[in-house]
């Protein structure tokens, strides 16, 4: 039987603000893309989403991104290799103490917003996160999309490069994702973005905006939890893949 890891954003609550349901997503997807502290979270609702996800048996994963709570990790931020290496280092570091303290630890590691689309073309930050994940830990997995530096740096690296594919996301006929300041970026038809996903699942295709057919062979795809009627979105989803005789599980 085919299986694919379905994966999801939490953890990005900050003070009394609130972003998702975090432990209803947790009914339903295999892995847990947990925020840092630097695009957002605080440490009570970090720590709380650990235990959470352990309760759920999800694995939990490292959603670095660039220091940048005001703008949620969305803007590209022009800092030097080294500076960037730290700071996703020092992402690692607390985030690995909190799942620590919650009966787990850190299982892989997905760049998020701005960084996770800049290195998919920037030589240097790409460089700068494989080298800060190496020297963390080298068994850890890397979350990227399919073709980009970041992961021909990774495999060159050693680490082990895992594709993944986004449920509620347009693509583009080269198969980067709309900009979010495009019309149409994020997906809401539950259904159809359900029969796109169990294509990918079982044929390794993804329809793109303008019709045209991708060839994306992902070990897992994301929900983004801040996406509106993410729950009702990954049920859907999981529900697809798992009555297409597709397993949900993690891929680490």
């Amino acid at each position: 039987m085919p299986s694919i890891d379905l994966n999801s954003d939490v953890g990005e609550s900050f003070g009394n603000w609130t972003m998702g349901d975090d432990a209803a997503v947790f009914r339903y997807v295999s892995s847990a893309n947990v925020a840092c502290g630097f695009h957002a979270g605080d440490p009570s609702t970090i720590a709380g989403t650990c235990r959470e996800a352990v309760a759920a048996g999800v694995t939990i994963g490292a959603h670095v991104g660039y220091r940048d709570l005001a703008g949620f990790g969305r803007r590209f931020l022009d800092c030097s290799a080294t500076e960037l290496a730290d700071d996703v280092l020092y992402q690692l570091g607390a985030l690995q103490a909190l799942a620590h303290a919650a009966g787990s630890e850190i299982k892989y590691v997905k760049p998020h917003g701005a960084l996770y689309n800049t290195i998919v073309h920037h030589e240097v930050h790409a460089q700068a996160v494989v080298d800060a994940v190496h020297a963390f830990s080298p068994g850890l997995p890397l979350l990227l999309l399919p073709g980009s530096v970041a992961l021909a740096k990774a495999e060159a690296k050693g680490l082990r490069g895992v594709v993944e594919a986004f449920a509620d996301r347009a693509y583009n006929a080269d198969g980067t994702l709309v900009s979010r300041r495009e019309e149409g970026a994020v997906l809401h038809d539950h259904a159809a973005i359900t029969e796109n996903m169990v294509r990918l699942a079982t044929e390794g295709k993804i329809v793109a905006r303008d019709g045209s057919v991708l060839n994306v062979h992902a070990e897992s795809i994301c929900v983004h939890g801040d996406t509106p009627g993410a729950v009702a979105m990954a049920a859907a989803v999981r529900a697809g893949l798992e009555a297409a005789g597709v397993t949900v599980r993690s891929f680490a």
